[in-house]
């Protein structure tokens, strides 16, 4: 029971009856009422959105300008948008590679998907920055991302600061380019809250999890394309484990999601290929919103902070229940980059 209310950007304010109360009972139960506001009280979201069919990076700012708005009018202070929704995911493409060869219609898919990536930080991502300053909101949004002077693609997400515009990024391994250790941060939003992004399959990667937990992270934020339903169990699982709040987006997108040249087996512009499942869950595995399938929609949830200490009373996975007497960590950050080679170890 939270008998607060919530001021400008989410921030807790006393609740007006109880302070008078504090104020007019004896010294030895002046402090009861206290029991009863909450402290660290916030709005968050997560947006289960496609990629416009386009696949052009200004028609999906377009988009998120709508979600943008959307979350701030009802108070959002935090939002996370799936994996690769801007560059968009290529669910079913081979690109015309096989072992041994790779065909001519298959560079070109590939040369118009790359052409669709931005770079990082660019000036698509100045365009993030602004609207979450006109939003006061911090936004982690999964991106297609291709080097200036390079022709590798990067599973990207940005984090973008309302003060400080574009104030990092994770680079996801897999089919793409791959990232390195001086992409995993945790960073602080705004308000100082904590926050991370662990890409789609990354979250069954253990000690990946285990560096984030290790620094503290609060809002544990997962872009996703993956809708299965067993997904819902490794994200409550994450949150229970880490003792965080999870915010987990995942694309929803028909055959209209994509250009028309898309290699789908069979032609249905209404059969759903990405179907959701996008949710927000507390650190005891409570679920706060969703998960949300077969449309496209907002997920917004109201979050206290204290959930996550009140949580790590019995467990701190890189604390008291860390076994550090016979388990150790260890995360090589430094980037690893052909630029980056012969700098020393």
């Amino acid at each position: 029971m939270h008998l607060a209310w919530l001021g400008p950007k989410g921030r807790t304010k006393p609740f007006l009856p109880l302070l008078f109360l504090t104020l007019t009972l004896p010294y030895r139960y002046s402090s009861l009422p206290l029991l009863f506001l909450s402290t660290v009280a916030m709005k968050v979201a997560v947006a289960q959105v496609g990629t416009p069919a386009s696949w052009k990076p200004e028609d999906a700012i377009t988009k998120l300008r709508e979600y943008a708005k959307d979350a701030a009018e009802q108070g959002v202070e935090h939002i996370v948008f799936p994996e690769a929704y801007i560059g968009g995911y290529p669910k079913g493409s081979t690109f015309g590679a096989y072992v041994g060869n790779r065909t001519p219609e298959g560079r070109k898919e590939f040369t118009r998907y790359f052409n669709g990536a931005i770079t990082v930080p660019g000036r698509y991502v100045d365009q993030l920055a602004e609207i979450s300053s006109k939003h006061g909101m911090f936004m982690v949004v999964g991106v297609i991302e291709r080097e200036e002077h390079g022709g590798t693609l990067y599973c990207t997400a940005v984090f973008i600061h309302p003060d400080r515009g574009y104030v990092g990024k994770h680079r996801k391994r897999l089919i793409w380019g791959c990232g390195d250790g001086s992409t995993l941060p945790v960073i602080e939003t705004q308000t100082g809250v904590r926050t991370s992004a662990t890409i789609c399959w990354e979250n069954y990667m253990p000690l990946l999890r285990a560096h984030y937990y290790s620094k503290g992270v609060q809002l544990y934020c997962a872009p996703t394309v993956d809708d299965r339903g067993v997904w819902a169990s490794t994200m409550t699982h994450i949150a229970l484990e880490g003792r965080c709040f999870v915010l987990s987006a995942c694309q929803f997108t028909q055959q209209s999601h994509y250009p028309e040249d898309h290699p789908f087996i069979e032609k249905d512009p209404q059969a759903i290929v990405i179907a959701g499942g996008s949710m927000i869950i507390g650190p005891m595995g409570n679920v706060l919103a969703g998960p949300l399938r077969e449309t496209e929609g907002l997920l917004v949830a109201d979050i206290d902070l204290d959930d996550i200490s009140g949580g790590k009373f019995d467990m701190d996975v890189s604390g008291h229940y860390s076994r550090s007497d016979v388990f150790g960590l260890m995360v090589d950050e430094r980037e690893q980059t052909f630029r980056a080679a012969g700098h020393g170890v």
